[in-house]
């Protein structure tokens, strides 16, 4: 079960935390993984150890934000199977603290990197007679998280576009889903915290832990399973669909 041998897939942002963890997965399975990611370093790690597990890969910089960077990219892939939309950052601030600047950045990243990659790689899915795509979304698509306008802004925007394509090309054998995270321990998350909560590193890593209710943040590897099962043929009746994967977060954060 859970296959992708034969199959292409990209992955924006697998250098690191979700998106390496879902790189490595999908490699194991068989899948040949393309990884588009701004910091060329940390892609060339994640490759090297895909290499080490006997797995293929490949590594391609590049900035999701740039519509003609994206499609330079993917014509140098080719054909697609999988597009995994993982590539985004965060922001701290209020409507009335979010500077415009900070604003079109994180538009910028989050939506337009996202449209970018779904515009360049949908063409070529439906040339191939099919194909399978994944946004990461979040938890603060659908509930109010405190300091977070402009990141909530991006990922909303991700779950209404999620839908739109599942609907839109449900004709063409192209399933779209996404995924919405709550906290996730990754090492974007440790520099977040030093950068932003110095002195009290130790005190707010507790804290965002406990904001879930199984009290810990989640695992890379536990996202990725989720990726792996909607991107494998096993979920060939799913689309349209955005499943949360947050320690009951959402349901029982009362």
């Amino acid at each position: 079960m859970f296959s992708l041998n034969g199959k292409v897939a990209v992955i924006t942002g697998g250098g690191s935390g979700i998106g390496r963890a879902i790189a490595l997965l999908f490699a194991s399975r068989g899948a040949q993984v393309h990884i588009l990611e701004l910091d060329a370093a940390s892609a060339t790690d994640t490759v090297n150890d895909i290499a080490l597990a006997e797995g293929h890969a490949k590594s391609h910089s590049c900035d999701v934000s740039s519509q003609l960077r994206v499609q330079q990219t993917l014509n140098e892939i080719g054909l697609i199977d999988i597009l995994v939309n993982n590539a985004g950052i965060a922001h701290i601030g209020k409507a009335d603290t979010t500077t415009e600047e900070d604003f079109v950045r994180v538009f910028n990243v989050n939506v337009k990197g996202a449209y970018n990659c779904l515009h360049a790689a949908i063409p070529m899915m439906k040339e191939k007679g099919g194909g399978v795509i994944l946004n990461m979304a979040s938890i603060a698509a659908v509930v109010g998280i405190t300091d977070r306008f402009a990141y909530s802004m991006s990922k909303g925007a991700i779950a209404a576009m999620t839908l739109s394509v599942a609907r839109d090309y449900i004709g063409d054998n192209i399933r779209c889903n996404s995924i919405s995270p709550a906290r996730v321990h990754t090492p974007f998350v440790d520099g977040f915290i030093a950068k932003n909560y110095a002195g009290k590193e130790q005190e707010t890593f507790d804290r965002l832990s406990a904001s879930q209710p199984v009290g810990r943040m989640g695992k890379p590897e536990e996202v990725a399973s989720l990726a792996l099962y909607l991107c494998s043929d096993e979920a060939g009746f799913v689309t349209g669909n955005d499943y949360p994967i947050d320690g009951g977060f959402i349901k029982l954060n009362n």
